[in-house]
């Protein structure tokens, strides 16, 4: 097996073996440091001695190893050294590992912690990218970020696996946001972040491994293929934010687009729909229209508000308001706007006014749609949003 083989299979299998340990043994940070020691000597044990039959048993003896050395040296602990059994039982199913990382994202995701403390704790802990790696991608010191994760350690320690189906939801919000966050950055230079949606896929994909029979596991998985699918056309050479109408979409990634259209179809045949599977049906139309006029604005309306009803929020509403644009007309699509001019979640949010300017100047009120992409602009963090907003405005 050659050496990015081994990496790759390392990067799969440390949630794995971190959950493993933390179920076993709690202590979080020990048991996290014993697996980066263990990564660390399969990285170079295994390219020159060949990958052992059963690698995941192999990291959790060693991690197992290392804690116990770890634990000898400390004379309050060598009580606890003596009932602690590191090495996998003969009779042991290694395919508990695979439940662990689920158990590890519940972890990661647990009700105790703030959505940006199980952002950060579920990159570092299950996505396996470094501090400083998801310091750059929120856009915060490494000092801070190492802090944010080490307060949510200490505030989980003791707490637990959350146990249940029901926590399966906050994790699937968590890598929701991971992914919004890699696909349409909220500060900064780049509009997209590629290895925050490439972490956020694969941990998906991971999760529905583990429940393939969850529709909206499945949906999310759908969704997020759909939507990255068009990523390579979302900007051009020099970084500058291309709008959906104006994509390529003979360069979107085929490939993707057929696999999450494959997977949201067999999902809505088999389960009854819920959010992130109605996301992936519109994801689905617009990947599958030719053109944006051939776009199917009438089922695309009538999803929008199937989600609006399921899952009220502004932001669906925003999106409602766009499709009832294209169906009804832009006055139409300005009415409902108006209803979220009250609403506090989204009051001073640069996507109120950037897509009321859109709605303006659909109805040729240009005058007053430069005003509000003006508005919109200032209040946008990200760079190349802000200078397509303030290119409308000359335009």
């Amino acid at each position: 097996m050659r050496s990015r083989e081994i990496e790759d299979l390392l990067r799969r299998l440390a949630p794995r073996v971190l959950g493993t340990l933390v179920r076993r043994h709690g202590q979080f940070d020990a048991c996290e440091d014993a697996v980066q020691e263990a990564l660390l000597a399969a990285s170079v044990q295994w390219p020159a001695e060949g990958v052992p039959k059963e690698p995941a048993g192999w990291l959790v003896t060693v991690a197992g190893r290392r804690l116990t050395d770890q634990w000898r040296s400390e004379a309050a602990r060598r009580q606890r050294e003596l009932n602690v059994s590191t090495d996998p039982s003969p009779d042991e199913d290694l395919t508990r590992h695979v439940d662990d990382t689920l158990k590890l994202l519940f972890m990661c995701c647990h009700p105790e912690l703030s959505a940006p403390s199980q952002v950060a704790l579920t990159l570092r802990a299950v996505g396996g990218l470094t501090t400083a790696e998801i310091a750059s991608a929120f856009l915060v010191p490494e000092s801070t970020m190492a802090q944010r994760i080490s307060r949510a350690k200490q505030k989980i320690k003791g707490l637990g696996f959350p146990e249940g189906p029901e926590r399966l939801p906050a994790v699937l919000h968590v890598l929701y946001l991971i992914f919004n966050e890699g696909y349409n950055a909220t500060s900064g230079p780049d509009l997209q972040r590629v290895e925050l949606t490439a972490e956020a896929i694969r941990l998906t994909r991971e999760v529905h491994a583990l429940v393939p029979a969850d529709g909206e596991v499945a949906g999310l998985l759908a969704l997020m293929l759909l939507t990255d699918a068009r990523r390579a056309t979302r900007t051009t050479a020099a970084g500058a934010m291309v709008p959906l109408e104006e994509q390529d979409r003979g360069r979107w990634d085929r490939a993707r687009i057929d696999e999450g259209v494959a997977l949201i179809t067999r999902t809505l045949a088999g389960s009854a729909p819920g959010p992130y599977q109605l996301q992936a049906a519109i994801a689905a139309i617009h990947d599958e229209a030719p053109t944006t006029e051939e776009t199917d604005w009438p089922q695309i309306l009538v999803l929008y508000k199937l989600l609006d009803r399921m899952a009220p929020n502004p932001m669906v509403t925003l999106n409602r308001a766009i499709a009832t644009a294209m169906v009804h007309g832009p006055e139409a699509g300005l009415d409902l706007l108006a209803s979220l001019d009250e609403d506090k979640r989204v009051a001073g949010h640069y996507r109120l006014d950037a897509v009321r300017a859109h709605l303006l100047d659909l109805a040729g009120r240009h005058e007053e749609a430069r005003e509000h992409y003006r508005e919109a602009a200032k209040r946008t963090f990200s760079l190349p949003e802000r200078e397509y907003l303030l290119r409308k405005i000359s335009g």
